[in-house]
C-alpha cells in the first residue's frame, strides 16, 4: 500500500502543461507526479529537473538515458523506476533484446565500449556508499566529454531521487508499466512493494 496515495488527476494548470512531457516518455501521468501534485511547487519543479536531464544537448541518445536510468534504479532496487525507465528506453527505440540484456551489458554485444564505461559508472555512483575509483573516472574522461559526462551524472542524480521517493512511498504502478517490465525484464523483475 502506498505512504500516500496520489491524486486521481491534476487540477493544477502549470503542472497540467508540463506533464506533457511524460504522455511523451511514458504515454501517462506517473504516480509519482500525482502523489507529489498534493505540493504543487514540487510537483512542478520535479517536471522542470526530469525535462532539464533529459534534454539532449550532446551526443547521449534518449533511449541510453533511459538505459543509465535503468541500470541506476536496478542498483538501487527500485522496482518501480525500473518498470519506469525500461518502458522509457523502448518508445524512445530501444531494441528488445538490448533492452532485455540492459542489466547483463558487459557480457552483452549490443553495447559498445563506451556505453559499457557509462553503465559502470552508473552503478558505482548509484551504490551507496559511491564507489568511483580513479580508474572509473580515467576512463569516463577517456570515453565521454565533460558535457556527456554531466548528462550521464545528470540522469543519476535524478534517478537517486526518484528511487528513493517511489521505493519508500511504495508507489503504485501504472498497468503500462507493469506491462513493459513483465515483457521487457521477464524473470528478472519483480512488482514488489508497488502492486497496486
Amino acid at each position: 500500500m502506498p505512504l500516500v496515495h496520489p491524486l486521481s488527476s491534476i487540477k493544477d494548470k502549470e503542472t497540467q502543461e508540463l506533464v506533457t512531457f511524460f504522455n511523451e516518455t511514458l504515454g501517462f501521468c506517473p504516480n509519482s507526479v500525482l502523489t507529489m501534485q498534493k505540493k504543487p511547487d514540487l510537483a512542478q519543479a520535479f517536471v522542470n529537473l526530469n525535462k532539464a536531464v533529459m534534454n539532449n544537448t550532446g551526443t547521449i541518445t534518449s533511449e541510453f538515458k533511459r538505459i543509465i536510468a535503468y541500470i541506476s534504479s536496478n542498483t538501487a532496487g527500485c522496482r518501480y523506476c525500473q518498470a519506469h525507465t525500461i518502458r522509457a528506453a523502448e518508445r524512445y527505440g530501444g531494441e528488445k533484446e538490448r533492452l532485455m540484456q540492459a542489466w547483463d551489458f558487459e557480457n552483452s554485444t549490443l553495447f559498445t565500449n563506451v556505453e559499457k564505461v557509462a553503465l559502470r559508472f552508473t552503478i558505482a555512483a548509484s551504490s551507496i556508499p559511491v564507489n568511483i575509483t580513479e580508474e572509473l573516472n580515467n576512463s569516463m574522461h577517456d570515453s565521454w566529454d565533460e558535457a556527456d559526462i554531466l548528462e550521464i551524472m545528470s540522469v543519476v542524480a535524478l534517478f537517486g531521487f526518484l528511487n528513493r521517493w517511489n521505493d519508500v512511498m511504495g508507489t503504485s504502478l501504472e498497468e503500462d508499466a507493469k506491462h513493459s517490465a513483465k515483457s521487457l525484464l521477464g524473470t528478472q523483475w519483480e512488482i514488489g512493494k508497488h502492486a497496486t
